[in-house]
């Protein structure tokens, strides 16, 4: 009997160094903060440097002013990430009444994104094969690649604009019932937007034009610190990540097996109406 009692003092003795500890307390709630964080981040490293190209080129007098739309897509995705940011560090700290009530504002704000960039993607589409159209000879063998990428592109916001409101609305749904699931899809949902960003950074290695691998890729790796908490903390995949990755792969399969195939460019100018 004193040799059980004294091996359970001795386990009692050896902290826990995940379970109930403030170390993993904290992680647990700043881990989403720090990824909201990094997403803010990658979306600004990529459009800023390529924002500012494209304002001297306006100002140079070599490419047209923005579309009004293309300023309200930027103002919507970067209040959108700004309530993602607010609303991880609101439940870090405890909170949870103001994060409620700002979901509501983060979900009307995340619908007008999604509206908006279906009406920015044709807007800007149309503006290129214009200036294509019009281009000199010379110039105009280029402005056909470019509308080649273009096209190739939109079968990534395709997928954007399907998928990051279905999980948000996944997430959304699981509100209040499943609070795992639903602070995990609200970041998952956010990630599919991230290659809008990535694909912009101009010192990353970048399969593009060839292939959208990397931005595949480099989505999962920005996912990746939560998602290896996760593991860590529990000993298995939330279902989350099952969910996301089963919704993904198939959209994933149709952009890497239409990019660049002659069907879907003909099909991207029909959709476009040109």
């Amino acid at each position: 009997m004193a040799t059980v009692a004294g091996v359970i003092a001795e386990k009692a003795r050896v902290p826990d160094v995940l379970s109930g500890t403030p170390r993993a307390h904290s992680v647990d709630r700043w881990i989403y903060v720090l990824t909201a964080a990094s997403f803010t981040v990658i979306i600004l490293a990529g459009f800023i440097p390529s924002s500012l190209g494209k304002i001297a080129a306006v100002q140079a007098g070599e490419r047209a002013p923005f579309p009004l739309v293309l300023h309200i897509h930027a103002a919507l995705m970067g209040s959108f990430l700004l309530l993602l940011l607010v609303q991880t560090a609101l439940v870090a700290t405890g909170r949870c009444d103001l994060h409620r009530r700002l979901g509501v504002a983060a979900l009307i704000v995340a619908t007008a994104l999604v509206i908006v960039g279906f009406i920015l993607v044709p807007t800007a589409y149309q503006s290129l094969w214009g200036a294509a159209q019009a281009a000199a000879p010379e110039a105009r063998a280029g402005m056909e690649q470019r509308l080649s990428f273009v096209e190739n592109i939109m079968l990534i916001q395709l997928r954007i604009g399907v998928l990051f409101p279905l999980f948000l609305a996944i997430g959304a749904r699981a509100r209040g019932r499943d609070a795992g699931l639903h602070k995990r899809m609200m970041i998952l949902a956010t990630a599919m937007a991230l290659p809008a960003g990535i694909d912009r950074i101009p010192w990353l290695y970048h399969s593009l034009p060839a292939s959208p691998l990397t931005p595949d890729l480099y989505m999962l790796v920005a996912v990746s610190p939560m998602v290896i908490w996760d593991l860590v903390r529990n000993r298995r995949v939330h279902r989350a990540y099952w969910i996301w990755l089963a919704v993904n792969l198939p959209f994933a399969v149709a952009v890497h097996g239409l990019w660049d195939t002659p069907w879907w460019h003909a099909t991207a100018r029909q959709l476009m109406g040109v």
